[in-house]
């Protein structure tokens, strides 16, 4: 059994939330395993452009200052995305990230965009799961010497919920690992966005991507799966298609989770916050109304067992009124289920600790 330390959002003038969230780190005891000059990478979601719901900068340099004091070197980090958008590419997401408040003077060190200018920059971890047998986790993960995970816990259409299992398995792959979690097949061209420009074919390393008459299209035998034609596409012509199941992508983004933690196992710990518990993800250029009360902050060095702990918490709220769940439920029913009712959010950690990751059975301990 894990355990899992949790801090309300009551305060006093005394022991703010700032406070509360350094006496949680240092229950984890996590500073005697992480070493005076370790590289920390501190994993966050920046927000995407728009987004209102992703953590206030000033968490993120309260867990900076906090490693800084154990003599340690933390920056900030997170990887770009799949789909086109405002953090597609490095550039666009530290432009991103310090328009969302994440700069040097805010949050007291560098911010580090994990695989690199494109997304390209990965290390294939081999992993022995159920549907893997290889992670292409972003080199800038795999190289820290340490890794703090701070998840903001949401809803997500595709797992339910987010929290740290997502954040690791999602938020540390490349580019090609994130369309490996999401689809089955390659890229397809929308005809009726396609300019024939040619700027797929110049940044395409397989040569998979032709163009005729009427459009651009790519050979599905040859594609290699990387995604670079998604992102580089100036019309947003080139789409992901969605086809994996809901199921077997928990499973896959559980197992990439496990390859991010690779050789880290005994140098992490996961925060997450139940604040603006939003529907859906952080992705969006947009964030609905959150649909309980903000709860507090779980910490613990089992990514399973937080992630546990804070379903129950949510699912253990009231939901409010006027927000993306219809009716009124009570405490101890399924918020994630009221979301996304096709949805069996409970497979990521049921096979999480198939895969070894850590436990569901939690002690929730109050400080």
């Amino acid at each position: 059994m894990s355990t899992v330390y949790f801090a309300t959002m009551r305060t006093t003038p005394k022991r703010g939330l700032l406070k509360k969230l350094e006496s949680l780190l240092k229950k984890t005891r996590i500073n005697t395993r992480i070493q005076k000059n370790d590289l920390v990478a501190i994993k966050l979601h920046f927000g995407e452009q728009g987004n209102t719901a992703y953590l206030r900068p000033l968490f993120l340099r309260t867990i900076a200052e906090t490693v800084k004091v154990w003599g340690s070197k933390p920056f900030l980090t997170d990887t770009n995305t799949l789909y086109a958008g405002s953090r597609s590419d490095a550039v666009m997401h530290l432009n991103t990230a310090i328009q969302n408040g994440f700069g040097f003077s805010s949050v007291g060190c560098p911010l580090v965009i994990a695989g690199g200018l494109r997304g390209k920059n990965g290390v294939k971890v081999p992993v022995k799961g159920e549907v893997l047998k290889e992670t292409i986790i972003a080199k800038e993960i795999v190289e820290a010497d340490a890794l703090i995970t701070v998840s903001h816990v949401k809803g997500h259409e595709l797992s339910g919920f987010g929290g740290a299992l997502k954040n690791l398995g999602m938020g540390c792959a490349t580019r090609e690992g994130k369309l490996v979690q999401h689809s089955t097949v390659a890229p397809k061209v929308n005809p009726k966005m396609c300019k024939r420009c040619k700027t797929c074919i110049t940044y395409c390393p397989a040569g998979a991507i032709s163009v005729g008459d009427e459009t651009a299209s790519i050979n599905q035998d040859t594609c290699l799966g990387c995604g670079e034609c998604i992102a580089v596409c100036p019309y947003e012509a080139i789409e992901i298609q969605w086809n994996e199941s809901p199921d077997l992508f928990q499973k896959k983004m559980v197992e990439y989770a496990l390859g991010a933690l690779k050789g880290k196992e005994q140098k992490s710990v996961f925060l997450n916050f139940l604040v603006q518990v939003s529907p859906a993800c952080d992705c969006y250029p947009n964030a609905d109304a959150p649909i309980v009360r903000d709860i507090g902050i779980t910490a613990s060095t089992d990514p399973v067992a937080i992630d546990a702990a804070s379903c129950d918490l949510v699912n253990g709220e009231e939901s409010i009124g006027n927000t993306a769940i219809k009716e009124i439920l009570k405490g101890g029913e399924d918020k994630w289920r009221a979301l996304y009712p096709t949805i069996d959010w409970e497979i990521q950690l049921d096979h999480a600790e198939k895969m070894g990751l850590g436990t569901r059975e939690y002690t929730l301990v109050r400080i």
